[in-house]
């Protein structure tokens, strides 16, 4: 996807993550966050938004440091006027990365073409997944165009899923694959000494690497399902072969925001 691409996506899942917390109310628990309620997401997500932006305006040379998560859910704004504060801020990162030269060089965390898709691409899908979290308050489960949840796919498994922090441990070896049905796009992830690696394949199953383990499903239910959004069945995704690699995967990776 094209930076525009994603600033669009991070406007559209922002407008329908506001959306769904204005028809959930602010107390509303939130399934996939034990613990969190609306307002909480919104806090969470709004300063997200805020820490990206100050990256791409600041151009730091090292990704900024942020304060404990129960600080943040402590900060905004009062419950009153938190929607607004969280539609203030999604506007002004959309903004920013809008009108931000494409030159730009600031601090990142993950390979990208550049440091504005970088941050454009990191948001747009922070922001749809915040947005899943949103609807699940009322237990309505998002779709997503194929195309973006396939690169969603693709920013967990080639990016968050390869950092070191977010590795399975040295004993635990095993592989698995995963295929989207309708974009045909395919991915394979093993272990090497313990440290996960990963690869884009071919989609045919007669030019994939073997795996003890295959995921298949729509885009949009994967997304979801490998964000941990979702079960198999809800997400309508096949599990083929010995799970257990796809268990310690679900377990380690953990995608974090900074």
């Amino acid at each position: 996807m094209e930076i525009a691409e994603h600033i669009d996506a991070l406007r559209r899942q922002g407008d329908l993550l506001a959306a769904a917390a204005t028809r959930s109310g602010l107390a509303a628990p939130v399934p996939p966050c034990p613990s969190w309620q609306v307002k909480d997401l919104l806090r969470h997500t709004g300063y997200i938004h805020r820490w990206a932006a100050r990256h791409v305006t600041e151009c730091p040379d090292a990704v900024l440091d942020g304060p404990p998560e129960a600080d943040i859910l402590r900060g905004g704004a009062p419950d009153p006027d938190l929607l607004a504060w969280f539609r203030d801020g999604h506007a002004a990162l959309v903004e920013t990365l809008s009108t931000a030269d494409p030159g730009l060089v600031c601090a990142t965390f993950m390979d990208a073409p550049s440091p504005l898709a970088f941050w454009a691409r990191r948001q747009a899908h922070e922001t749809a997944i915040h947005r899943a979290d949103a609807e699940s308050a009322s237990g309505v489960r998002p779709e997503y165009e194929p195309g973006f949840a396939a690169d969603g796919i693709d920013e967990l498994i080639m990016g968050f899923g390869q950092r070191r922090k977010y590795r399975p441990s040295a004993d635990a070896d095993g592989s698995m694959r995963v295929r989207t049905t309708d974009t045909g796009h395919a991915w394979h992830v093993g272990t090497d000494a313990g440290r996960l690696q990963a690869r884009r394949e071919h989609s045919t199953p007669q030019d994939a690497s073997p795996a003890a383990c295959t995921v298949t499903g729509p885009a949009s239910g994967a997304y979801l399902f490998l964000w941990n959004r979702s079960d198999a069945a809800q997400a309508g995704v096949t599990i083929s072969g010995d799970s257990r690699f796809l268990d310690l995967w679900q377990s380690s990776v953990r995608v974090r925001w900074g």
